[in-house]
């Protein structure tokens, strides 16, 4: 796993948990996008370590679709990147139908979240080779790990606002529209299948002659990347094309896709055959001893010649003896004239740089060469040299006269060599980081994008609801001027009421008897000044008190039958004289009139009992 540093055992931790759970693997994924997915999740819920998260999943088992939905970005559209869609349909496509006369068309878009761009190759394809053809021929593979997302593509309907990027005569002659939703042609959909599929984990679709994955790679690491497309390159058919988003590039398994458009991330398949070709050709060849046009008699220019060659070059004889060498290796391993004629095991070359004496052995006894490469060799200066040694069996009619060893000096070479992979080591980290840096910021760019289309439904959301409040506001101040206007008849109908009851009590207080108004249940609602002169008591000590409860002078028994008749529906006016003792204590003979309130004409609701004392 290519973690960085900020990778925890509690963040390993939690993606383990996930895995066990729900069999979902994010070691591939690169770290800094997945944690800062989480780590936003985590925020939602205020969860602050990966061990409380844990904890809160094991207890919430619904937490996981939110997360991965969190997770696993769901930003697309149709016709992304229109240019390359317009180079796929103007190039490509039409390659795969003059290689595929009347056979079968078979294209797979992984990571195909809610589907948009399987529709768009729906509708590129159909375009090219006509609605009947595109029935017959095409199958459309779609697939992707998020099931919620796939649900939405499987329904094929989008609203007006994903569907503003379809050219308008497309969008009319593909969609179907109703209610400002646009559904996807019944007939053409059943070319397209829509299914549930782990890139990292399940088996690729075989014999897919187009591959679309467009902005998935990006969300692996280098590792990830690697295994994807080694099952994208088993997956396509040879000469099958690769199809990526603009901000992946292949700088992992370049060996198996050859570009066709870089900058649109249009590639196409090598083949098996091509790459062991190509491997074969790019075998640095073996320098070998050059062989003379014609054989020259003369032994001072034979020796001459090979005293004067640029190659170092030793001749040990049949006896194991150091026949020949040249200036070169004279100079080179410090021989000099007395060593001709020694044995050559005796001499520091035969084993420095290399082990030379069990190799001339082989040579003598297999009469064929032997070359070894890139033998390593530190002089006495302290200077390393590489050599390529070639021993040469020395034959004349199949009889051998000696051998030939010769040291082709290619340090140079492999300084050479190693530079150029030094250097493009270094621009191949240079790419990965231009790479990831590019991806990151693609990421960084489609969870911005999420946002923001988050933040725009908030927004109609918030206008929405502001658009409610603006209307409540409005009822309740047409609320409000109802109520005013109610007040203010209140307020009028208050004082006519007090006016009322002024005037009320003005003539209570004028009249010379005493006033006393009861209800139905024979409760004292009115006691006037007169009558609390008569007998003793305030208005606030009888008020809501029964009648014939009263302690005063008056025999209130007498009055039941009176008051009852005046409740009755034959109601009358009722008059009697009775004997009574003022609040003084005097006897006197009081005159009453008991008189029925009417409520209706059946219902009475009181009596007003008048009292006055007969002089």
């Amino acid at each position: 796993m290519n973690f960085q540093q900020d990778v925890t055992p509690e963040f390993l931790a939690l993606l383990d948990y996930i895995k066990n759970n729900r069999g979902f693997d994010f070691t591939n994924y690169k770290s800094p996008s997945l944690i800062r997915r989480i780590r936003l999740r985590m925020k939602e819920i205020d969860i602050d370590n990966y061990s409380d998260y844990i904890d809160y999943l094991a207890v919430q088992p619904e937490e996981f679709n939110l997360l991965f939905n969190t997770i696993l970005i769901n930003v697309t559209c149709f016709f992304r990147d229109r240019t390359a869609w317009d180079y796929l349909a103007s190039d490509i496509i039409p390659l795969i139908l003059e290689k595929n006369p009347d056979k079968p068309i078979r294209v797979w878009s992984a990571g195909c979240a809610s589907g948009q761009e399987a529709y768009t190759l729906a509708m590129v394809l159909a375009e090219i080779i006509g609605l009947k053809q595109f029935r017959e021929r095409v199958k459309i593979f779609a697939t992707d790990v998020d099931e919620e997302a796939l649900n939405q593509a499987r329904q094929g309907n989008y609203s007006l606002k994903e569907v503003k990027d379809i050219p308008p005569h497309l969008l009319t002659k593909y969609f179907d529209s109703h209610a400002n939703r646009y559904t996807f042609n019944k007939e053409l959909r059943r070319c397209l299948i829509f299914g549930r599929h782990n890139l990292m984990q399940d088996a690729p679709i075989a014999k897919v002659d187009l591959l679309v994955c467009r902005n998935s790679l990006m969300y692996f690491n280098v590792e990830g990347q690697s295994r994807l497309l080694d099952r994208f390159h088993f997956a396509l058919n040879d000469d099958g094309f690769l199809f990526l988003g603009k901000a992946e590039t292949l700088f992992t398994r370049s060996n198996l896709f050859t570009p066709v458009d870089l900058k649109r991330r249009i590639y196409i398949k090598v083949s098996k055959t091509s790459r062991q070709t190509n491997r074969l050709f790019s075998t640095p060849k073996i320098n070998q001893e050059p062989t003379p046009n014609e054989m020259v008699d003369e032994k001072l220019l034979y020796e001459a010649a090979f005293k004067a060659d640029t190659l170092a070059q030793v001749v040990v004889d049949i006896k194991g003896c150091l026949f020949l060498a040249n200036e070169n290796a004279y100079n080179l391993f410090g021989l000099n004239s007395w060593d001709i004629g020694r044995p050559f095991q005796d001499l520091e070359i035969s084993y420095r740089p290399v082990e030379l004496r069990s190799q001339i052995d082989q040579v003598a006894v297999e009469h064929r060469p032997i070359t070894l490469s890139e033998i390593k060799w530190s002089t006495t200066i302290g200077e390393i040299k590489y050599f390529d040694i070639e021993i040469i069996p020395l034959l004349e009619n199949q009889t051998l006269l000696g051998v030939k060893i010769i040291f082709n000096d290619v340090s140079s070479y492999q300084k050479l060599q190693d530079e150029l992979e030094h250097s493009n080591q270094e621009l191949e980290a240079a790419y990965e980081e231009l790479q990831s840096a590019n991806e990151e910021l693609e990421t960084t760019n489609e969870e911005l994008q999420s946002a923001n289309e988050e933040l725009e439904t908030t927004n109609e959301e918030l206008q929405s609801t502001n658009e409610e409040l603006e209307t409540t506001n409005e009822e309740l101040q047409s609320t409000n001027e109802e109520l005013q206007t109610l007040n203010q008849e209140l307020l009028q109908r208050s004082s006519q009421l007090n006016q009322a009851n002024l005037f009320l009590e003005s003539i209570l207080t004028t009249l010379h008897m005493g006033v006393v108004v009861l209800d139905d249940e024979l409760c004292i609602h009115i006691w006037n000044s007169q009558a609390t002169d008569m007998w003793g008591l305030r208005l606030d000590e009888v008020q809501g008190k029964h009648l014939l409860n009263l302690d005063i002078g008056l025999p209130l028994e007498q009055l039941r039958q009176p008051i009852r008749l005046c409740l009755s529906p034959n109601a009358t006016y009722q008059e009697l004289v009775l004997n009574a003792t003022n609040r003084r204590g005097k006897s006197i003979e009081c005159q009453i009139s008991l008189t029925p309130i009417n409520h209706t004409q059946t219902t009475f609701q009181g009596v007003i009992i008048l009292m006055e004392e007969i002089s």
